[in-house]
């Protein structure tokens, strides 16, 4: 059986208290979303936005969060600490912060089980750059990727997990995968899950697409076999979109 389908928003740094309003009206356009639907906004809203959606079955994420559950690091943010204000969930190892600030998949992996161990579940993102992929190396990029920042996991915990393919040449740049290229890449990463944790786990687990998806593009790319709903990001910071997205895609 096919897992339900995941329309997650990833708002970035973007948004304020007046923001909480957007959550009203996509409870109000969407009160039965007939998929799982996740907004990861910063960090300072999960809390108040949490109060706002209430009953409503919309799960709330972070962006990241920190490998260990305390201590002197300033500026940092404590896996315990979004499941605290009200998180379900933590984006990891996304291609800004792997781009921007540096992370390598041992700290990924080391997040990813700080995630678990507070009962988040964990949006592992993995993708090639623009250059890796015309060197022919984007196999081998998004394997080592998966190898690394899943090593240590067991099959219940990655049950658990979601992973989301987010090829870099896409992000913010108004180009998207082709629907042939995103089921290759959907595909190829659930191989390697087989083949590192057995089939039933590869089957569970669902694997995201999350390189500029808009409502023009989201139907096309989120009907393909392997692909088990979207990361979106600025299309989720709009109401009317992000509701397109999730009606016409993802039910």
């Amino acid at each position: 059986m096919a897992p339900r389908k995941l329309a997650a928003g990833n708002w970035k740094m973007n948004g304020d208290l007046a923001a909480l309003s957007q959550i009203d009206a996509l409870i109000t356009a969407r009160p039965d979303p007939g998929c799982d639907v996740l907004i990861c906004p910063p960090a300072l809203l999960i809390q108040p936005m949490k109060a706002r959606i209430g009953a409503h079955p919309i799960a709330l994420g972070g962006q990241d969060c920190h490998a260990r559950a305390f201590g002197a690091h300033t500026g940092d943010i404590a896996a315990v600490q979004l499941k605290d204000a009200g998180a379900d969930y933590v984006i990891l190892g996304h291609s800004e912060r792997r781009e921007y600030h540096k992370e390598f998949d041992v700290l990924v992996n080391a997040k990813a089980k700080a995630a678990l161990t507070a009962g988040l579940k964990p949006i592992v993102c993995v993708g090639e750059t623009l250059a890796q992929r015309e060197g022919g190396q984007t196999d081998k990029i998004v394997g080592d990727q998966i190898a690394g920042s899943l090593a240590g996991l067991d099959n219940n915990q990655l049950k658990d997990m979601v992973i989301a393919y987010e090829p870099v040449w896409a992000i913010g740049t108004g180009k998207t995968a082709t629907p042939e290229q995103a089921q290759e890449m959907h595909a190829f990463i659930r191989s390697e899950i087989t083949e590192s944790h057995g089939e039933d786990v590869a089957k569970a687990i669902r694997i995201q697409y999350g390189g500029s998806v808009k409502p023009a593009n989201a139907r096309e790319l989120l009907s393909l076999p392997d692909v088990d709903g979207a990361l979106v990001g600025g299309a989720s910071l709009e109401v009317r979109s992000f509701t397109e997205i999730i009606t016409n895609t993802l039910n």
